[in-house]
Parts: C-alpha cells; structure tokens; sequence
C-alpha cells in the first residue's frame, strides 16, 4: 500500500475512523521543511514495510492547518501514531525508519 496524502477534509476517515481497525502513522510536514524532505523516503519506506497492516501517510501543516493545531504540532516534521482515534505515540524531529515500525508494530490488533 503506498503512503496516503491527508487532508482536513479527509482527516476524520482516514485517520480518526481507519485507526479503529489498525494504527495510523501520520507524518505533519511542511514542503519548505529541511528534515521533512529526509523524512519523506523513510516514511515511503515504512509504508511498504507494513503494507495493509497500518495506514501511512502524511499532512501538510501549511495546507491544513486544522489537524496539525488540534493536535498540538509545535515543530516539524511531528509523526503520530493515532490507533481507536487516539494519539498513542508521537515524535518530533527526524525518526529512523526501524524506530517508526516498531510503533506501528507495537498498536497492531
């Protein structure tokens, strides 16, 4: 499955209601964002490691706001991981790749 693009549109499905089936990470990075653009090909590369099993994806802070303020991202790139429409893990800054697949690993049902 590749990565998702959220949008505050799409945010309360594809995040809020797909986490009550299996864990959601969500990148919130912003295009002008040095560490986002390292970010960007790790997160890819976990949503291929994980396939179906979790949804992977990212939001642009600058492009919609709404979802980023609600959940308090103070610093880029910030990644979450949201199961039963919870944040039940979160980072801020550059994560490696094996960092973020244990956190989905760790929410699998």
């Amino acid at each position: 499955m590749s990565e998702v693009v959220f949008t505050d549109d799409n945010f309360q499905e594809t995040v809020i209601e797909a986490s009550k089936s299996k864990p959601v990470l969500v990148d919130f990075f912003a295009t002008w964002c040095g560490p986002c653009k390292s970010q960007e090909p790790i997160v890819e590369e976990v949503s291929k490691e994980m396939g179906d099993t979790a949804v992977v994806g990212k939001i642009d802070v600058d492009e919609h706001p709404e979802h980023a303020q609600k959940f308090g991202v103070m610093g880029i790139p910030s990644l979450k991981v949201f199961r039963n429409g919870e944040v039940v893990e979160e980072f801020t800054g550059l994560q490696q790749k094996q960092t973020l697949v244990d956190a989905l690993n760790q929410h699998l049902s």
